[in-house]
């Protein structure tokens, strides 16, 4: 038998160790005692010293174990942080933060069979039951946003229908099916717009496409962010007029430019999708959207510091927003304020491109045999907005009207100039002029606009500070292109060398049914021949 192993049969040492008031066997359930984390009370369940802490303490265990998404070890870190700031009379922060708990000794119980470190488990479990409350919360909220965005889609597509509707009539008015709309067909250089000039107009740029098109035209956009980017001591503190903001490109570019406040306006739909960029990029704290046209809505301040817009438009003028800007400078602008861009000039070159005409003009005479000259309606009578190449043109360009924004007024834009060229070739005859612009940004107001012989490289290269682009044929195509007015078919062409002058005037002026579109006006002579047309850019 081996040794200290009683012999003694079971009953006999249960009757023993009962006779002697001493049990073997432990009682089945263990009775723990819960002591409150800031002071002596007691409790039978985790539950009332959790409830006793946050009623009387105004401290919640399992929300500071969320807050901090500790696991098991950072809990009993944070309860032995309490248990030893209270012991100690230390006063426990107004948050507990994760550096608090970063030493290691805070693993070592403060209170001897702490009951509340074995009961964590339940703490954790109820933090992680929380936080997925939360979660769900969070879910709900961005399925209520997806919705609002799913009504806002079909309010767009709405809309869109009702472009189309408009596109439909357009198309019946022009053969005949409804006599009742003020449009005119269509002319070779782009559907003709409405003669009110607008609504309409407001309505064309709700449309992403054309925002699109002028984002992505670098030479546009790039010209502004390095303005602006490259001029942020003038930015800095200062409180920026931004019209016709679109998209709010020109806006965040000044806000992120060290600019205090900028005010974007825009009379579109298209404001709305501004202040969504505003918000998504974090600078609604900068940027004020305002939707209306300038004319009509109140500013939040009486002056600004500067006003920022892209107001040009085909052949510059076309559209007619400089006035909008003109009444903002003068309602709006300090009197040392900064107008951008500050200038601007208009040129003008003779054009000669046979291969053109070929194929834009000649070509309607002979399609498969048939004269369509009916689809030559209007080619010697509207503008048309072409990319041309630099061969086409046969004269020197000449710059016949500059406009310093800081002191043009609105009845500057009505004007007649005179223009003088050299032929650079020998031509069979002049086919008709290019039109385009060159914008120049300065840097101060009291700075006078460049020499209108001045290209925009020369201007560039002048201050580092400086920024100006061309529209013209020699450079990277924009949205804007160039202006091309075909001359009509000299009755007798003669053939003029190179180096014979070119001279006349060039007038703009406004269409009486139209105020946002253009007639323009363009007289020419040579030693041998005299001639003059008008067209119309609408």
């Amino acid at each position: 038998m081996a040794a200290g192993i009683s012999s003694e049969p079971l009953d006999a040492r249960s009757e023993a160790s009962s006779d002697s008031g001493w049990l073997d066997v432990e009682p089945d359930e263990e009775h723990n005692v819960i002591v409150s984390l800031f002071d002596s009370e007691t409790f039978s369940s985790l539950d009332q010293m959790l409830n006793h802490c946050q009623e009387h303490h105004g401290f919640d265990l399992a929300t500071n174990v969320r807050r901090l998404q500790l696991d098991f070890l950072g809990a009993v870190k944070m309860v032995n942080f309490i248990r030893g700031s209270v012991k100690h009379g230390r006063k426990l922060p107004p948050t507990i933060s994760r550096d608090d708990l970063d030493d290691d000794a805070l693993l070592i119980p403060v209170m001897e069979n702490d009951a509340v470190l074995f009961s964590l488990g339940d703490v954790l479990e109820e933090a992680s039951n929380e936080a997925a409350s939360t979660e769900n919360e969070q879910t709900k909220d961005l399925l209520a946003r997806n919705e609002a965005l799913e009504a806002e889609l079909e309010s767009l597509q709405a809309s869109f229908v009702s472009y189309r509707l408009r596109v439909q009539r357009t198309l019946d008015q022009r053969w005949g099916l409804d006599e009742n709309l003020d449009f005119k067909p269509d002319g070779p250089s782009g559907p003709v717009r409405r003669k009110d000039g607008g609504d309409y107009y407001f309505e064309s740029y709700a449309a992403h496409e054309i925002h699109e098109t002028m984002l992505k035209d670098q030479i546009r956009t790039d010209a502004y962010r390095d303005f602006i980017y490259g001029n942020k001591d003038i930015f800095k503190g200062k409180t920026v007029l931004d019209i016709g903001c679109g998209t709010g490109i020109l806006s965040m570019f000044c806000a992120k430019a060290g600019a205090t406040r900028v005010i974007a306006v825009d009379k579109s739909d298209i404001i709305d999708k501004a202040r969504e960029n505003v918000f998504n990029n974090e600078l609604s704290d900068i940027i004020t959207c305002l939707r209306g046209a300038i004319e009509d809505v109140t500013l939040p301040v009486d002056k600004v510091d500067i006003i920022v817009s892209e107001w040009m438009g085909y052949c510059l003028l076309y559209e007619a927003m400089l006035p909008s800007v003109l009444y903002a400078r003068d309602k709006y602008l300090k009197p040392d304020g900064l107008l951008v861009p500050s200038s601007a000039t208009l040129r003008i070159a003779p054009v000669e491109d046979q291969e053109f005409v070929t194929d834009q003009i000649s070509y309607w005479r002979d399609v498969y045999g048939f004269d369509m000259k009916a689809m030559q309606e209007g080619v010697y009578e509207e503008v048309r907005i072409e990319s041309m190449p630099r061969s086409s043109i046969c004269g020197e360009p000449y710059p016949f009207k500059t406009f310093d924004l800081h002191i043009t007024q609105k009845e500057d834009l009505v004007f007649t100039a005179d223009w003088a060229s050299s032929l650079t070739r020998k031509v069979d005859n002049i086919d008709g002029f290019l039109i385009w612009f060159d914008i120049f940004f300065g840097t101060s107001r009291s700075e006078l606009p460049p020499m209108p012989n001045t290209t925009p490289e020369e201007f560039n290269a002048q201050k580092p500070e400086y920024v100006a682009f061309t529209t013209g044929p020699d450079n990277t195509a924009t949205h804007w292109k160039q202006g091309l007015l075909l001359a009509a078919p000299c009755a007798s062409p003669s053939e003029l060398p190179q180096g014979v002058p070119v001279s006349g005037n060039v007038s703009f002026s406004v269409l009486e049914e139209n105020c946002r579109a253009l007639k323009i006006d363009v007289s020419w002579a040579t030693a041998d021949q005299k001639s003059n047309q008008s067209w119309e850019l609408k």
